[in-house]
């Protein structure tokens, strides 16, 4: 017994021992301690442990109590509109107000000469260093919002003054002042990094994008301005790859914009096109290239290590709006040269889907419905390349080209079952059929071979495509397959039906040529009627071939198609021909109607439609 309570005390004291070793550890971590429970009224010894073996194995198997619950840390007090209002909006405003009042101060002094203008500048410089001085203290003592404040309002009275020294009173050349406001803006970029603060790094870059218009000259160097340009707007990209702040990113690129555009219209001139093309180019490639440089690991921001995972509407706006400016400026620059921006187009076109490429494997740990930006680089290719097609073909080659992308587009869209590349082979398909419908003027010498019926052939084998491959993957019984072999079945009408208009038409010109141009002339009348009779044969053959078609393929919707073209011909050769075909052609109309219906009726009766079809 008294061996078993020895071991049964030094149980209990090791356990104390490393419970006091792990609250030393968790002090010296920073996490709380719990409060000590009151002791509680002394309790009675535990009685002795059993004599038995089992009991002295139970008691050396003692496991001891769990150590004490660490408090959780205290959730952060609510923001409530007062207390935004109060610390964020007022202060902002603020900054406001002390740079005009700043700028008036400065106004009064130039008019009642109360400092020379040497100590002007230099108050505004003392004024600004020291108010960024403040700022730093009262941000480290946890003034935040107020630190905020007076950086900023220290940086503008510097630039203010820089100006100042420059523009008005002449005592700083062009190049000091340029390079005082670059060390100001770099400055105010470190702070704003430094204190994590993302309105520091918008009133830097501000005061960067700034600088040009503070110190212009009124001279045309856009070698030096566009050269600024892109060092900010590559010091911006650096800058959100450090910090997830995006939507400085939209800033400069607005920005950027602005500068090329007002020097576009105020200064371009023909011999600036290559320097206009190149500079244009580097501003594109810089924002082009996000998606790839926003994924640079930089050991200072967790976020921004993650910036390529998060939808960002800043993003966004860039990819879609970058390409299109770009390509706006280069039409600007050759506006003459049609063919030249084709192939622009097309290398845009290439760009953009290999972004999207990129993004698809950046992205491939996102469902499909937030991979957003790969759709929208994705969407930018296959738009830059419908617009090539039009630039860099002429008339019925544009309907090709466009029937044609179609084609490639479902391919491919098929080969990767990609539901976005067959909606956008649809938009291609429709701009195609839109085009050679309604737009396309044709003057065909030829019955058959001549452009417009090729491009209905291009047309028709599309869709053939389409029907095949729904076919293969589907059966005939989607819905998109009868679709597809209705609009074969027009196009195909349609085509041979211009084809017979066109061949009389010949001939209506052939008899005003010979001089017999007359409504009620034998020559015109007779021309008149076999083009009429023609329309009857072609609708009936072809009605015909379509209905044997589908019984061979047991394809109901194509019988149908079929029926309800036959019963169009039934309604023109009773109404129409009977009473404006001459007699042989109103034989020969009849005739053939009749021989076809009864031909139709036998393969019905025949039991051509036993065994199931497929379309039903």
């Amino acid at each position: 017994m008294a061996d078993l309570q020895r071991e049964f005390e030094e149980l209990q004291r090791r356990v104390a021992e490393l419970t006091q070793r792990v609250y030393r550890l968790e002090t010296a971590a920073g996490m709380a301690r719990p409060e000590p429970a009151q002791p509680a009224a002394a309790a009675p010894p535990p009685p002795p442990p059993p004599a038995s073996p089992m009991g002295a194995a139970a008691s050396a198997g003692a496991v001891p109590a769990a150590a004490p619950r660490i408090a959780p840390p205290p959730p952060p007090p609510p923001r409530n509109l007062e207390n935004v209002i109060g610390s964020q909006w007022l202060n902002r405003i603020g900054i406001v107000a002390l740079l005009i009042g700043v700028a008036t101060f400065f106004k009064l002094a130039v008019d009642n000469n109360w400092i020379g203008p040497t100590g002007r500048v230099a108050i505004g410089m003392l004024a600004g260093i020291a108010l960024v001085f403040w700022s730093t203290r009262l941000h480290a003592r946890g003034y935040k919002y107020f630190a905020y404040s007076l950086t900023s309002v220290g940086i503008g009275i510097m630039y203010l003054s820089l100006w100042a020294a420059f523009q008005r009173y002449n005592l700083l050349p062009a190049s000091a002042a340029f390079v005082a406001m670059i060390m100001v803006t770099a400055s105010a970029a470190a702070l704003a990094i430094r204190m994590e603060a993302q309105i520091l790094a918008a009133v830097a870059l501000a005061g960067g994008f700034s600088t040009p218009i503070l110190l212009s000259t009124g001279q045309n160097r856009p070698v030096e301005l566009f050269s600024y340009l892109l060092l900010l707007d590559i010091f911006a990209v650096i800058l959100v790859t450090v910090r997830p702040w995006r939507r400085l990113l939209l800033g400069a690129f607005a920005m950027t914009t602005v500068y090329y555009v007002g020097w576009y219209a105020q200064y371009y001139r023909n011999e600036q096109r290559v320097l206009a093309l190149a500079f244009a180019t580097a501003f594109f490639v810089v924002f082009a290239s996000l998606p790839l440089i926003r994924r640079i690991q930089l050991p200072i921001s967790e976020e921004a290590r993650d910036i390529a995972h998060v939808r960002s509407k800043t993003l966004v706006a860039i990819a879609l709006f970058n390409p299109i400016i770009y390509f706006f400026q280069l039409y600007a620059l050759y506006d003459d040269h049609p063919q030249t921006l084709a192939w622009v187009a097309v290398g845009l076109a290439a760009a953009y889907i290999g972004l999207s490429r990129k993004l698809q494997d950046d992205l491939a740990a996102l469902p499909e419905n937030q991979q957003f930006e790969r759709w929208l680089h994705l969407a930018v290719g296959v738009g830059f390349l419908t617009i090539a097609i039009p630039l860099r073909l002429e008339s019925h080659w544009i309907t090709i080209g466009w029937f044609i992308e179609a084609g490639v587009l479902l391919g491919v869209g098929s080969r990767f079952e990609n539901a976005f590349l067959k909606n956008a082979a649809v938009a291609a398909l429709a701009l195609g059929l839109v085009r050679l419908i309604f737009v396309d003027n044709f003057y065909t010498q030829r019955v058959l071979f001549n452009a417009r019926f090729a491009t209905y052939l291009v047309a028709i084998a599309v869709f053939g495509a389409i029907a095949w491959k729904l076919q293969e993957e589907h059966g005939t019984k989607h819905k998109v397959f009868a679709v597809a072999i209705l609009c074969i079945n027009l196009l195909a009408l349609l085509g041979l039906t211009l084809e017979i208009q066109d061949h009389y038409r010949r001939q209506y010109l052939d008899i005003s040529a010979r001089g017999t141009y007359d409504y009620t002339g034998q020559d015109w009348g007779a021309t008149t009627r076999a083009r009429d009779f023609a329309y009857s044969a072609l609708w009936m053959i072809y009605g015909a071939v379509a209905l044997v078609i589908g019984f061979w393929k047991r394809l109901a919707f194509l019988r149908w198609q079929a029926l309800a073209l036959i019963a169009i011909t039934i309604g023109k050769v009773f109404l129409y021909d009977l009473s404006n075909l001459s007699g042989a052609l109103r034989v020969l109309s009849f005739i053939g109607l009749g021989v076809l219906l009864m031909a139709i009726s036998f393969m019905y009766q025949k039991g051509w439609l036993k065994g199931s079809d497929e379309g039903e």
